[in-house]
């Protein structure tokens, strides 16, 4: 089966009066219906791998290509296209505009793409449905718990059916129940055939919920426990 996520010797090398090397000679594939963790110490390199996995920054070497689009050789129209078709991302802290209602967030990625407002909605209600939130579609950000915004936006990432879901650290802005719960929906997710590559610094929660792990230390990969070999950790 092809990747769905193919990066090849790439590197991320930024340069603000020195140079440093955010990731070194990366080469992964991520298989369709994988549900990957990428874990790792702070500024091991998570954060700059899942933006370059999702087009929000370009490697300084190698092949990102996401979904069989060639990221590198997209323009910033072309990558701002992909954004919206391709993929949804779930942020730590949200994300949502205040002034909006919950269904209202969930509608923007549906509205910047073109859709059509009635088809738009009728998703919009069913993804909130899905996700438990329904009788809140109504409320505005500020009268929700941090589960319930954190569902809102996990719909709005949803609501284009993009074949790939980006969380960064999507549970550590929550306590623990409600990031329990909330990873219990991106396993139920993953289980009806969504791909999901996620960030997370909590490795009881990586381990449950994901069918890979994927470690970083300095820019590296330090290890990559894959859903075909549970429980035994390959390092590389």
């Amino acid at each position: 089966m092809d990747a769905i996520v193919q990066l090849t010797d790439v590197s991320k090398v930024y340069n603000d009066g020195r140079q440093f090397a955010a990731l070194d000679d990366i080469s992964i594939a991520l298989r369709p219906g994988e549900a990957a963790a990428i874990m790792g110490p702070s500024g091991s390199g998570k954060s700059t791998l899942l933006n370059l996995i999702g087009g929000l920054d370009r490697p300084t070497r190698g092949t990102v290509t996401v979904d069989g689009a060639n990221l590198g050789r997209l323009s910033e129209g072309g990558l701002a296209r992909f954004r919206r078709q391709r993929v949804g991302i779930v942020f730590q802290f949200f994300n949502l505009l205040n002034n909006l209602t919950a269904l209202d967030n969930v509608l923007i990625p549906a509205q910047l793409a073109g859709a059509h407002g009635n088809q738009a909605r009728r998703r919009a209600e069913e993804l909130l449905e899905r996700l438990g939130v329904a009788a809140l579609r109504n409320s505005y950000p500020a009268r929700l718990s941090g589960g319930e915004r954190q569902r809102v936006a996990i719909a709005r990432a949803l609501i284009n059916n993009p074949p790939l879901l980006l969380a960064d650290e999507p549970t550590g802005a929550l306590d623990t129940h409600n990031g329990d719960e909330v990873m219990a929906i991106f396993a139920d997710l993953n289980r009806s055939g969504q791909t999901i590559v996620l960030v997370t610094h909590d490795e009881r929660l990586a381990r449950a919920n994901a069918t890979r792990v994927l470690q970083l230390v300095d820019g590296a990969i330090a290890v990559d426990r894959g859903d075909s070999t549970l429980g035994v950790v390959q390092a590389k």
